[in-house]
């Protein structure tokens, strides 16, 4: 097969390419440049786009013998990640935007490109496994729970999996730096990238606030009692502890956290932690991994990138979304969640097997006394 090879420059995709190449495949690495001045995302250890990145993963072609490409991707990353990272915050959501990236950028723009160019697929260093399942091709957790990608691949179509290679899924990091270090990869020992790569600094609330500007508000206990002013909402995000700079403590003395946002009015609430337990909630646009279920589902989903598989119950209903009717799943949690926002994705698992995901858009308490959505 003739395979691109997506190469961040990390030690991960580095070693994909290898294998891809040791199997015989006709293997180009590619490196995406996402920003027009890639000075100003984050750099060193803690990116993941930088011009050391492109340095990183241009010295690993090299030593792989490969061809080697960088592909302009900053427009498309711009209008579909950092645009779309920006509005859901400003309307009081939580997205993920290396899971966006997935969905738009490495498997849909890249996918798009290697295809018209007369590739057969795409090599990532992603942590997930292929198999071949009694209904085709599916997409399973990796053997290092602690390095599993799957979560944040959750968003792609049967289509997408069919041009895809994930050659690290069967592998532990350990395994795979050593592997890098045998084949005399200078990556080997490179740390993991961290946080977002288009915020430079690491300070999200700081970057929103010079996109967004100040849109004041304010931090409001459950009762409505006025606990402070704060200059925008997008600096918050649900089940938030730190940095809420109340000044004045609970009356049982116990930390609170953020529990509802309100774009419109910049309205924080706050409460205790027991508050935050979510038994049910509502995602939108469903993208399935294979056959969408056709009826309810026992099953366990997953809520966050590096969070905790939780029991539950999926249904697939049409509802409304911006003003039109369309797919929809409805998720009860037999084990609630906490801190659970809008914005985020669920994905839903059956055993090791990624069936699929959505956007959350409204979640229901866990507790019989608060049985409204937010």
């Amino acid at each position: 097969m003739r395979l691109v090879a997506a190469m961040s420059g990390g030690v991960d995709s580095a070693v994909a390419a290898a294998r891809a190449v040791d199997a015989g495949h006709d293997v180009t690495g590619v490196h995406l440049a996402l920003s027009r001045n890639p000075r100003s995302y984050r750099s060193g250890a803690r990116g993941c786009c930088s011009i050391e990145d492109s340095s990183d993963a241009r010295r690993a072609a090299d030593v792989l013998g490969i061809p080697f490409w960088v592909w302009d991707m900053s427009e498309e990353f711009a209008d579909e990640v950092v645009d779309d990272f920006v509005a859901e915050y400003a309307a009081g959501r939580t997205p993920n935007p290396c899971l966006r990236c997935n969905e738009k950028i490495k498997f849909a723009a890249v996918l798009d490109r290697a295809l018209a160019l007369g590739f057969d697929g795409v090599v990532t260093g992603h942590y997930a496994q292929l198999r071949e399942g009694p209904d085709g091709l599916e997409l399973h957790r990796a053997v290092d729970a602690g390095k599993d990608q799957s979560y944040v691949l959750g968003v792609l179509t049967a289509e997408q999996l069919a041009h895809s290679h994930f050659p690290l899924g069967g592998s532990v990091k350990t395994d795979v730096r050593a592997e890098a270090e045998r084949r005399g990869l200078q990556v080997a020992h490179k740390p993991d990238s961290h946080d977002i790569c288009f915020v430079a600094d690491g300070d999200n609330a700081g970057w929103l606030a010079d996109k967004l500007g100040r849109r004041p508000g304010t931090i409001v206990d459950e009762d409505g009692t006025v606990l402070r002013e704060h200059d925008g909402a997008y600096a918050f995000t649900i089940g938030q502890r730190r940095g809420l700079r109340l000044g004045v403590p609970a009356d049982d003395g116990k930390p609170r956290f953020v529990l509802d946002i309100e774009p419109v009015s910049g309205t924080v609430t706050v409460g205790p932690r027991e508050h935050l337990a979510v038994g049910a909630l509502r995602a939108v646009r469903p993208l399935w991994c294979g056959e969408p279920p056709a009826d309810e589902l026992d099953c366990t989903v997953q809520l966050r990138a590096h969070g905790s598989e939780h029991r539950a119950r999926v249904r697939p209903v049409d509802g409304p979304v911006d003003g039109a009717v369309a797919d929809a799943v409805e998720v009860d949690l037999l084990d609630p969640a906490e801190g659970i926002a809008p914005g985020q994705a669920v994905v839903v698992y059956d055993g090791t097997r990624v069936v699929g995901s959505a956007t959350i858009t409204t979640t229901e308490s866990a507790r019989a006394d608060r049985a409204g959505t937010r």
